[in-house]
């Protein structure tokens, strides 16, 4: 082990503060989220040092020679060892899964009022687990890592999720679970094979990837790993878990779940499936790309009829998402540059897509977009942040989210210039879809506002109702006025008080934790939108060696 060592700290400190709240169930009350606030900020600090020393261009080294590696043999006999360490690939996931974590937390901070010990440690466990995934340079270590963020995930989706979490919970399990026993056969099947034609027994990833595997094994087994990363990432048609967990999960999982989660299926195909079974990477690849087409296109024609916010931004995941494999999968060094980029920006801004929605929900205990109207003048901070966002989401040029498309784009143009075409013709209804719930939240008519009489959008119900209000159509009405009909949601729901929640005049604008959670993030988007060539420079050599394996 090569000095301080700072991936393990890093990755088990929010499972220290776990522990911590675990065994002290006696200490006050606001000691479990403080315990977890500092212990994801440790992790916080520990991968910002990480990257200010990370040396983009030394390689992963078998026997532990260079920086940022961690190896301590375990079990010989069967060749398994405690081996972690981060090449350019990991290391912005890295980055965006502790900062994300820590404004998970933040988020959380007065949101969760039912069982606060057992939410604070399901966040942390969570967090060592997309951690651990990150570094894991041992099959055997990745796959208990993989595992436990199943649990934390099901549990914070099915104790403090909406009304369907339970059956929400359930169906995110048994798909990753299914996704997971597959890629354990995979994992046994290559450890065996490897053996057979070395004579070493080892689980040593970097190890593995100089076997000698035939082309019908690699066609298998890169197939039981590809449906493991699949399922969570989600590409069509392994997508159907992912719009049920984020409608029934709390706002904090929606958030990791979509900046984080996801992007190990991506981490995955990128650190197991191309360097290990090159000839079963070709043979799939073509289908690969149909999929993802496939996926791109759907997600945004979903997306398109959902009348619930949060589950249009869960379409919109399955539609981004799939330009992650796209990418991949084109086997160039634009397309996985872009992939990159497309991951990482979907983090910043569909993270903060969910944040938003979470802020309306608070207030409005509905998700309907039918609900909403006129949020602009009620709640400007709010409507501010949701533009730039959902700018960023629909590829603004200036944006996060128009570099990793664009970059994908290229590599698909020249891979087949029609597929580009017909592939990036999504980009009109992904702008359809947004800008559809924009206007109807943003710009629509507020709740309690009286129709204009001059808008051509009246409906003839709307006219009649003016006509018999005595309107004279300059604002007056007569004496008997009848009670105009109103946009948003049901007029039935009121609070214990009497008071309309749907009523946004009575709305407070983002608070103060509301804010913290969202600057940073909106900061990112712009920051790496205008110029993300830090991130490039971190990711290049990892890529130009792996595409070296294809040349």
């Amino acid at each position: 082990m090569n000095g301080f060592p700072l991936l393990s700290v890093m990755a088990f400190l929010p499972l220290v503060g776990a522990l911590l709240i675990f065994f002290l169930p006696k200490a006050s009350q606001g000691f479990p989220k403080m315990v977890a606030l500092i212990s994801a900020l440790g992790s916080l600090v520990l991968s910002i040092v990480m990257v200010i020393q990370f040396d983009p261009n030394a390689p992963f080294d078998a026997n532990n020679a260079v920086p940022f590696q961690e190896k301590i043999e375990w079990a010989n006999g069967i060749g398994i060892s405690y081996f972690l360490g981060v090449d350019g690939i990991a290391v912005p996931l890295i980055v965006l899964t502790t900062a994300i974590s820590v404004i998970a937390i933040i988020w959380s901070w007065d949101t969760v009022k039912m069982r606060q010990r057992e939410y604070f440690i399901a966040l942390l466990l969570l967090e060592t687990g997309m951690l651990g995934v990150f570094v894991s340079l041992d099959l055997f270590i990745f796959y208990i890592f993989w595992e436990i963020m199943l649990i934390p995930m099901a549990l914070l989706i099915g104790i403090w999720g909406s009304t369907n979490r339970v059956y929400a919970a359930m169906k995110f399990f048994i798909y990753t679970l299914l996704g997971s026993l597959l890629m354990l056969i995979g994992i046994v099947a290559t450890y065996q094979t490897y053996f057979q034609e070395t004579g070493e027994r080892t689980l040593n990833v970097l190890r593995l990837q100089e076997g000698n595997y035939s082309p019908t094994f690699q066609f298998w087994v890169f197939a039981a790993f590809f449906i493991a990363f699949a399922v969570k990432v989600p590409l069509f048609p392994f997508h159907t878990w992912l719009p049920d967990a984020h409608v029934e999960a709390p706002t904090a999982a929606s958030v990791i779940l979509a900046a984080v989660m996801l992007k190990m299926g991506g981490y995955g195909l990128l650190r197991f499936n191309l360097p290990m079974f090159e000839e079963g990477t070709r043979q799939w690849a073509p289908i690969i790309i149909g999929l993802s087409v496939i996926a791109i296109l759907y997600g945004a024609f979903v997306a398109l009829v959902q009348p619930d916010m949060k589950k249009l931004v869960a379409y919109s995941s399955v539609s981004h998402m799939a330009f992650v494999t796209l990418g991949i999968f084109l086997l160039s060094l634009q397309g996985l540059e872009g992939a990159m980029m497309v991951m990482l920006a979907h983090g910043f801004n569909t993270g903060a897509l969910f944040l938003l929605i979470g802020v309306v929900y608070e207030r409005a205990h509905t998700r309907q977009i039918s609900a909403f109207g006129g949020l602009a003048s009620r709640i400007p901070a709010w409507a501010a942040y949701f533009t730039l966002f959902m700018f960023a989401s629909i590829g603004l040029p200036g944006l996060s989210g128009f570099v990793g498309e664009f970059l994908v784009a290229i590599a698909t143009w020249h891979y087949n210039p029609w597929l580009a075409l017909f592939t990036f013709a999504v980009v009109i209804f992904a702008a359809w879809y947004m800008m559809w719930m924009f206007q109807r939240v943003v710009f629509g008519r507020a709740r309690g506002e009286i129709p204009d009489p001059h808008d051509n959008a009246l409906t003839p119900e709307e006219v009649e109702m003016l006509a018999a209000a005595g309107d004279d159509g300059h604002g007056g009405h007569g004496s008997h006025a009848m009670p105009l009909p109103v946009s948003g949601g049901s007029h039935d729901a009121h609070d214990a008080h009497g008071d309309d929640p749907l009523d946004s005049s009575k709305w407070h604008d983002l608070s103060k934790k509301e804010a913290i959670t969202l600057f940073p993030l909106a900061v990112a988007t712009i920051v790496f939108g205008i110029y993300p060539a830090p991130i490039m420079r971190i990711v290049e050599p990892a890529f130009q060696r792996l595409l070296a394996l294809y040349n």
